[in-house]
């Protein structure tokens, strides 16, 4: 993770708790909520391990495409649930922006994530940051 060190740590621990709470939701006794719980808990850890700063860890090369196989699993699963309604493509979207950015991480050589030139953000990155942005904001609002 790029940026400012203390804020790569205060994304760590809130992924990481967004992952512990979502593993007590598995506790549920109706077990949709627990498989939509799991998942969510799988993308929470997912995203704190990926949000270490490369200064205290960097993973090895073998890491990124493992993390690509996990989350792609998880993206057929979420394709799989999500065949008879619209409710899990959020899962779907979420586990496709992971496999993302685990091949984005693969296929960069490892110089490029210690400079801070480039040609600014991709058109897929984009994308997936307004829908976040959007899913998050919707999210907010039914609260």
């Amino acid at each position: 993770m790029h940026g400012p060190v203390s804020t790569a740590w205060l994304l760590v621990a809130l992924c990481a708790a967004t992952g512990a709470y979502c593993l007590l939701r598995m506790r549920s006794g109706i077990g949709e909520q627990r498989r939509a719980a799991g998942g969510e808990a799988l993308m929470g850890f997912g995203m704190a391990a990926m949000a270490v700063p490369a200064a205290v860890f960097t993973p090895p090369r073998w890491a990124w495409p493992l993390y690509a196989a996990v989350f792609g699993a998880a993206a057929l699963r979420a394709l799989w649930a999500g065949r008879g309604g619209r409710r899990h493509l959020h899962h779907l979207v979420g586990s496709a922006a992971m496999v993302y950015m685990a091949v984005a991480m693969a296929v960069s050589p490892h110089t490029a994530h210690h400079t801070h030139g480039g040609t600014g953000v991709p058109l897929l990155t984009g994308v997936l940051l307004l829908y976040f942005a959007g899913y998050v904001l919707l999210s907010g609002v039914r609260l």
